[in-house]
């Protein structure tokens, strides 16, 4: 927090971690063994499209928009490193459960898109950003705080938004009625939502209240919540629109590069959000290996589980440390270009690996436990459901890659802000050296081809991550990192640390004494 710039809020985040820790562990617990429930219509058959909640729900929205999860990076804007002590409230949140974090996350991403309708910002951005939480269904002026969600894909188009079929028909006073459906709509219960849809000028954003200024209901019409793997807490629907009334954002047939601004954040947050289900992860194996004896000593103290650890401890660190570093950079950017086009870079990179890297890390986890950590009784299980999702939300690994190319092609400033971030760790060790060297040749060749954009990506995301824990200033620990992660004698699973890694140093820095 002190090297991203958001210090000055440890004694919040202090506080939040208390109720992430505590309270909020069994909200989590209670809140994924009671999900939503879809409440269409009323014993009369009268039409409700209301989602019901178990209280501990309710509970950790409170919390987490009390705590300034969703708006405190926007009441501090005038505050250096807000959206760092922003992005850390959400690494602590997240941790006790995921799928709050959704309508958190687009009810604080929401806001560089708000405010491309001057006049809707007007009145809607306090609420956004208030502190309070209220879960009522009434209009979204009768609320002192509201929630936003989103809706973008539908299920003749996923990433291909350019196929959406949704119409928006011109109406009475600048609205418009949206007709169409949408495959996945995030967060149904949300005071209002951005959503594309075809008006006549082309693919256009639009603000879409749940409830009109009179209390009636909108036309939106919940056909069924996803059952999903994970993610049991938070509600996502399939929606149709009837004659929906909706106010257009942004430039006529620029939905997508409108409702990108609100993606890049949520972007950020599925990068944050990895790297808390891996801390979280290795605080259960690594509790579990102290107080687990087998073969006659404690687990902790076997060679091997040593091994396997530290090396989650190590990919631990190196995932919150990029994400972090990437929340700096979206909270310099209004400030400065260079880190503007770092943020555009390395969100994707970062998105792309960290959340690939998560699935694989969690399960080693759970074997650390062995049969312990398979059963519900644990948080693993829930962890490992909800481990694949930040990989496919707000685009999945080929879309990030593909992005990573594009920006690389299209935009001279993020190549230079790319390099200008790795000269940190340039001259630090020679093995770090030539793979700078070497991403620096296919950079200059400008020649990536699609087909190779995953392993480009990687490897970029490797050459941040050790910059990044170069510039942190522990020098063992980075150097673990290259020998492990790009060095010659790297391995290709979790616990293949090669020699030399300091082992009892990687865990001190886990371990509470």
């Amino acid at each position: 927090m002190a090297r991203e710039g958001g210090a000055w809020a440890n004694g919040a985040l202090a506080a939040y971690g208390t109720l992430a820790g505590g309270e909020m562990v069994e909200l989590g617990r209670l809140a994924n063994e009671n999900p939503p429930k879809l409440r269409a219509f009323d014993r009369h058959g009268h039409r409700l499209d209301e989602v019901e909640f178990h209280p501990a729900y309710h509970r950790l929205m409170e919390l987490g928009v009390g705590a300034g999860v969703s708006g405190m990076a926007w009441r501090e804007e005038h505050q250096p490193g807000a959206h760092v002590a922003r992005a850390a409230m959400m690494f602590l949140h997240h941790q006790a459960d995921a799928g709050t974090s959704c309508p958190l996350t687009m009810t604080y991403a929401c806001v560089p898109t708000l405010r491309q309708a001057p006049a809707l910002a007007d009145d809607w951005l306090d609420r956004v950003a208030s502190p309070v939480y209220d879960p009522r269904h009434v209009p979204g002026a009768m609320k002192a705080g509201i929630t936003v969600g989103m809706g973008m894909t539908e299920k003749q188009g996923g990433s291909d938004v350019r196929a959406n079929t949704t119409t928006a028909t011109p109406a009475a006073e600048g609205a418009y009625t949206l007709v169409g459906h949408k495959w996945f709509l995030s967060a149904p219960m949300c005071d209002a939502f951005l959503v594309l849809a075809q008006a006549p000028g082309g693919l256009t954003c639009f603000w879409l209240p749940r409830l009109l200024p009179d209390g009636t209901r909108n036309g939106l019409r919940l056909q069924r919540l996803k059952d999903k793997l994970g993610d049991r807490s938070n509600a996502s629907s399939e929606v149709e629109f009837h004659d929906a009334l909706a106010w257009p954002v942004g430039e006529d047939g620029r939905g997508i590069a409108t409702i990108l601004q609100m993606v890049a954040l949520t972007r950020q947050d599925c990068l944050l959000g990895s790297a808390a289900l891996m801390r979280q992860a290795l605080v259960q194996a690594t509790h579990h290996a102290r107080h687990r004896h087998a073969f006659g000593k404690a687990l902790l103290d076997q060679p091997l589980m040593r091994n396997v650890l530290a090396d989650l401890a190590l990919e631990s660190e190196a995932a919150t440390a990029l994400a972090l570093r990437v929340a700096r950079a979206i909270d310099a950017s209004p400030r400065d270009a260079g880190e503007a086009a770092f943020a555009r870079l390395a969100t994707a990179i970062g998105k792309y690996w960290v959340c690939k890297r998560a699935p694989a890390f969690v399960n080693e986890a759970q074997e650390c436990l062995g049969g312990a950590g398979y059963v519900e009784e644990s948080p693993l299980p829930r962890l490992y459901r909800q481990a694949p999702l930040n990989s496919i939300w707000e685009g999945s690994g080929n879309i990030q890659c593909l992005d990573v190319l594009r920006a690389l092609q299209r935009e001279p400033a993020c190549r230079e802000a790319l390099l200008a971030e790795l000269e940190d760790a340039r001259h630090a060790d020679a093995r770090v050296n030539a793979h700078v060297a070497a991403l620096r040749r296919d950079l200059d060749v400008g020649d990536v081809l699609e087909a190779e954009a995953r392993r480009f990506t990687e490897r970029l995301a490797l050459a941040l991550q050790a910059a990044t824990l170069f510039r942190a200033g522990n020098d063992a620990l980075a150097e673990a990192f290259v020998a492990a992660r790009i060095g010659e004698a790297r391995g290709a699973c979790y616990g293949a640390l090669p020699g030399g890694i300091p082992v009892a140093a990687l865990l001190d820095r886990v371990l509470p004494h």
